[in-house]
């Protein structure tokens, strides 16, 4: 394995605390192996947690990234620990989704990139937060992110 598109990756393979922060989480990437195919590619995070920079209470949501990949694929594991690092970190639903969306667009370069941030209730009220890099391409399917609008115990 050391000479292949997964030798340079750091995290997998062993055990890796999770970051203090989204600052200092490291993603790693791998050469797409596929990358002469458009086809998209979605992450589900159905326990997502920040903390409400005002009240330092934590926030819950449920995130779906899609991405059409073009010459990188993010590595799950170090996804999965740059999720986590947002545990203790305090900032608004809006700045953490689009956050989310932007550094994964900068560091992949992906042909497109969409993430929705379905944010359970703060104060009675749901809110939902949408960011992309443009518009979706033609010739890919991409299914709808299938979170049902909120609408309490009823």
């Amino acid at each position: 394995m050391t000479d292949s598109i997964y030798s340079g990756l750091q995290q997998l393979g062993g055990v890796t605390d999770l970051p203090s922060s989204p600052e200092t989480a490291t993603l790693e990437r791998v050469q797409n192996p596929q990358a002469d195919t458009t086809y998209n590619v979605r992450f589900v995070a159905p326990e997502f947690t920040s903390l409400c920079p005002m009240t330092g209470q934590p926030d819950f949501a449920h995130l779906v990234i899609d991405y059409v990949p073009a010459d990188w694929l993010v590595e799950s594991k170090s996804l999965k620990l740059y999720l986590g690092s947002f545990r203790n970190h305090g900032a608004f639903h809006e700045d953490c989704t689009v956050s989310i969306g932007r550094r994964l667009a900068s560091f992949l370069n992906p042909a497109w990139l969409r993430i929705g941030g379905y944010w359970y209730p703060r104060g009675g009220i749901p809110i939902d937060v949408f960011w992309q890099t443009g518009p979706m391409p033609e010739g890919v399917w991409i299914p709808d992110q299938g979170v049902p609008p909120y609408r309490g115990r009823g």
